[in-house]
């Protein structure tokens, strides 16, 4: 079970009163939690997705993520609320030019940009769990790399530029495990290695300015898509411990009560990206993959019930111990032979 911590955690304080963040992937689950999150703490938030309730006139529109009836304007509602300022922005972050539209638009209204947040995922209607690669559907796998690793770059390509000569900036690149093991699915794998590998990559390039890049997983996330899944909402989502054959996953995904009941809301992760963002030494952490549990440890934020889910040390005790990136595995990484070869190419 998550730990306890006083029953009435301290309201945020608006650390980043001031502070402009684009949350690519805001409709739902951690991209949602991680923007009212921003909120929270003062933040204008820039809310981005497809799902929106504009509709482009005369024409009928499929939505973006079938059966799910969340929208970027209700996140960003979501935001204002919660204390900051939201602004809805329809993007599909996979084409260029939308995301070139969008960045013209923020520095047009705010001259720069503090916070980019990769957040676009839309895979898991893609992702077959379980089965081998050359028994996968190719098709949903190769679309899987376009949505949740092209969009990330082509983001932070023309995102970044604007975070320039800010005094501080940081790129959060979300991913799912902190550690370098295979995930279940050879598309599924290759997106969440890809965008530690991105933090990193974009660290390197960085690391003489002022802006840091890092990779951030939740646990075991209560996003929108599993409270549904498992026939709960997040009032009464405790309720799911009290089923019959609590250690029992189904064959394709890991779903058993007993598991669930260490999972986290979206804003847990999204109180961990506001730590980093308004920590003055982040700049140590750059180029490196953290867990939202390993970050409420360390700077004392609470999820909404006022506990500390530690999905992490939950799967080691369960489970069994995994490696996860640590200082030795990290010191592979730095210095390249490249670096060595041509230090002054960043």
């Amino acid at each position: 079970m998550p730990k306890k911590v006083p029953k009435k955690a301290p309201k945020p304080k608006k650390v980043l009163k001031g502070k402009i963040a684009l949350v690519a992937g805001a409709t739902r689950g951690a991209g949602r939690g991680i923007a009212i999150a921003l909120g929270e703490a003062g933040a204008t938030v820039y809310c981005t997705g497809r799902s929106s309730r504009k509709q482009t006139p005369g024409r009928r529109q499929r939505r973006p993520t079938p059966g799910r009836p969340e929208t970027i304007e209700e996140t960003a509602e979501l935001v204002t609320a919660a204390g900051g300022r939201g602004i809805p922005v329809r993007v599909d972050h996979t084409k260029p030019a939308e995301v070139k539209k969008l960045v013209a638009a923020i520095k047009r209204r705010h001259k720069g940009l503090d916070i980019l947040v990769n957040d676009v995922w839309g895979g898991d209607a893609l992702t077959e769990f379980g089965k081998t690669f050359w028994t996968v559907n190719l098709d949903n796998g190769l679309q899987m790399l376009k949505q949740a690793i092209h969009s990330h770059i082509i983001t932070s390509h023309y995102a970044v530029p604007l975070m320039l000569g800010r005094g501080r900036g940081i790129i959060f690149e979300i991913t799912d495990g902190d550690a370098f093991y295979y995930r279940g699915n050879i598309f599924y794998d290759l997106v969440k290695i890809s965008v530690i590998r991105l933090a990193f990559a974009m660290a390197r390039e960085l690391r003489k300015r002022d802006i840091v890049s890092v990779a951030l997983t939740p646990g075991f996330l209560r996003s929108e898509r599993v409270l549904e899944h498992f026939g709960v909402s997040e009032a009464n989502w405790k309720d799911v411990g009290k089923k019959k054959d609590p250690n029992l996953n189904s064959k394709n995904q890991n779903d058993s009560p007993h598991d669930f009941m260490v999972s986290e809301s979206p804003r847990y992760v999204g109180r961990a990206v506001v730590a980093l963002a308004a920590d003055p030494k982040v700049k140590k952490k750059s180029g490196r993959v953290f867990s939202s549990w390993g970050l409420a440890r360390e700077y004392g934020f609470t999820d909404l019930d006022g506990t500390r889910p530690n999905w992490g040390s939950h799967a080691r005790k369960k489970y069994g111990k995994y490696k996860i990136c640590d200082e030795r595995f990290y010191s592979y990484w730095v210095p390249g032979l490249v670096e060595l070869i041509f230090p002054d190419w960043f």
